[in-house]
């Protein structure tokens, strides 16, 4: 049985939040200088190289696997969500506020624990159906301001943006539920640097490459930082995991939006001309709640 030690789990639990947190606030900053094809190419082409290389280097990569016959529908397919994901995230930002984005993007766990309830036969507890309710009863709170204008469709561009993150809700649903079936085959490393490789190739013909020469130190200090998101968020939540019950981490994690919509509305106070935040008020901060705690309790499952 795993030993439990918090004073490491905790802090690596938080970095990751803390990153993941911090993910659509530097995009959309970024994103008012170049597109989010071009954002996106350079987070995939800076995972590659580095995740590629410190594999290859160790000798712990063999993409060779994930081509075999049995295998290669799944990963096309867990390739095709996760690049699914990555842009239609950072396109919709165009429209929302990352705030927003954070709270609607939680309906990926929801889709991904569904679609396993209805295609791998899993069971689900009372307490992980409560946890999609809750859910669903805390976004349409959370939007309360904006509800009549989306109602009447008079905000087409916020619209739009919505649509985006449901998409890459969709996105990133299709990739967890196709890799919960290629890791019983495959190492999880070996699948994302495929998926880095790929989203290199893929987006490269749409991207704009060169458009970051006019970007001032803030912004190529945020584009360093999109760089290596992922693979620091991602190396602290593995981390975490092998040190930490998995139902904690997850608790710890389901604080993303909140601190999103914190770290957002303090920098929109100390600088206003740099993000759009989105007008809350206390029936806002009560649907942010629900979510996140519906979050929390869908994910943990039957766990403490």
């Amino acid at each position: 049985m795993m030993e439990s030690n918090w004073r490491v789990g905790l802090p690596l639990a938080l970095v990751t939040a803390f990153m993941w947190a911090l993910l659509p606030i530097a995009l959309k900053g970024l994103l008012e200088e170049i597109t989010a094809t071009t954002a996106t190419w350079y987070r995939f082409a800076g995972a590659a190289l580095l995740a590629g290389g410190y594999y290859r280097w160790r000798r712990h990569l063999s993409l060779r696997q994930l081509f075999q016959r049995s295998l290669l529908p799944l990963t096309l397919l867990a390739v095709a969500g996760l690049l699914t994901n990555y842009l239609s995230y950072a396109t919709g930002l165009r429209y929302i506020t990352p705030g927003a984005a954070q709270i609607v993007i939680q309906l990926a766990p929801l889709l991904l624990l569904v679609s396993s309830v209805i295609w791998l036969g899993e069971s689900f507890s009372p307490r992980q159906w409560l946890g999609v309710g809750m859910v669903l009863t805390g976004l349409p709170l959370f939007f309360n301001q904006r509800l009549p204008e989306l109602i009447s469709g008079s905000n087409t561009e916020y619209l739009v943006g919505l649509a985006f993150f449901v998409l890459a809700a969709v996105g990133w649903a299709v990739y967890g539920f196709f890799q919960k079936k290629i890791l019983s085959h495959a190492r999880a490393q070996d699948l994302l640097v495929l998926i880095y490789i790929a989203g290199t190739v893929c987006f490269l013909p749409g991207a704009a490459p060169l458009s970051v020469t006019g970007l001032s130190w803030v912004q190529w200090g945020l584009l360093l930082f999109l760089t290596v998101n992922t693979l620091v968020a991602y190396g602290a939540f593995t981390k975490a995991l092998a040190c930490w019950e998995a139902s904690r981490v997850s608790a710890t994690l389901a604080l993303v939006p909140l601190m999103t919509l914190l770290i957002g509305t303090v920098i929109g106070a100390i600088w206003p001309g740099y993000i759009e935040v989105e007008p809350l008020n206390w029936v806002s901060w009560l649907g942010a709640a629900i979510v996140v705690c519906g979050s929390l309790f869908a994910a943990i499952g039957r766990g403490r």
